[in-house]
């Protein structure tokens, strides 16, 4: 090897040994300077949110509207607040759920089906539900009364004599509503939807009074039928109301508290037993809808209340 090239490979050799010393300076400046970081600075999680003081004598109670509107709800809770000692502040709102994961409920009543019941239950910020009552659908009609189902007390019978006179019967389009009327549709044996059966794309309010435009049977709540009927004036009267099919079973979900979020458990728990209450029970059988002396809303507590019930 030649002079200069001995030269070159000291370099080399000179280079690598500076790059290795460095690359371990560099790990052990970085490995100091971690433990400095750990040892010297602050925690850099955040610190859970401290949740707001709840006030133990008062339960928040929230409820979609029917069972608000229906009078069923202020009547339990004036009696349960002069039995308890307890507050009850009541709430209608169809976005309950979203209202209950703000923290803003401590007890939740809906229909069984309702589009967040499940995920809320599963994504665990509510107990198990409880079956308490059910609200009334109606099959309405036009006074006049055309396939004769007045007082019918099985719908699917009602459907038949609807089908068979060609009536009209217009689609009230929600879910829950489509659903029960293809079941009635099949209870009726499948009859031909050709020129009775109207689809005009439309639900709630604006179905109803377009039922009543067009002389048309229809199915809705009782509650928001008499709501729209009391400023409306509707041409349409609710003709069938006694087939089981036509209850809407509802449920009570109690809240649970999450972080950042107070709830008053013990508040929730007692309403809640409180409306399953046998007694309880018994005093929905006498509390009517509003303007509806004939109609009476229906217990449901014993529906999924096992530890009243006996076993076998």
């Amino acid at each position: 090897m030649s002079k200069q090239d001995r030269s070159n490979e000291i370099d080399r050799r000179d280079l690598f040994a500076l790059a290795g010393r460095s690359a371990v300076a560099g790990v052990l400046a970085t490995a100091i300077g971690g433990c400095s970081q750990r040892d010297d600075a602050p925690a850099s999680s955040n610190p859970s949110p401290t949740p707001t003081p709840i006030d133990s004598k008062l339960v928040r109670l929230m409820s979609v509207p029917t069972s608000v509107e229906g009078n069923v709800l202020p009547a339990l809770i004036e009696e349960f607040e002069h039995d308890t000692g307890f507050k009850v502040q009541l709430t209608a709102d169809p976005m309950l759920y979203d209202q209950a994961r703000a923290g803003k409920a401590d007890l939740l009543i809906s229909h069984y089906g309702h589009r967040d019941a499940e995920s809320f239950v599963l994504d665990g910020r509510g107990e198990w539900p409880r079956t308490i009552f059910s609200n009334q659908m109606a099959l309405v009609g036009p006074p006049s009364d055309p396939a004769g189902i007045r007082g019918l007390d099985d719908a699917g019978e009602a459907f038949r004599r609807i089908a068979t006179t060609r009536s009209k019967y217009l689609l009230n389009e929600i879910d829950g509503v489509r659903y029960l009327s293809n079941v009635l549709w099949n209870v009726a044996g499948r009859p031909d939807r050709t020129g009775w059966w109207i689809e005009p794309n439309a639900s709630k309010d604006g179905a109803i009074k377009k039922a009543s435009e067009l002389g048309a049977y229809a199915l809705w709540g009782l509650t928001p039928f008499v709501r729209v009927d009391n400023y409306a004036k509707l041409n349409l009267e609710p003709l069938v109301l006694a087939d089981p099919l036509l209850h809407r079973v509802m449920v009570s979900i109690i809240v649970k508290p999450v972080t950042g979020f107070a709830v008053n458990t013990a508040g929730a728990t007692a309403l809640q037993t409180y409306l399953l209450e046998p007694k309880t029970q018994a005093r929905i059988r006498t509390i009517h809808y509003p303007g509806k002396s004939d109609v009476t809303w229906v217990p449901a507590g014993r529906h999924n209340r096992s530890a009243m019930l006996p076993k076998g």
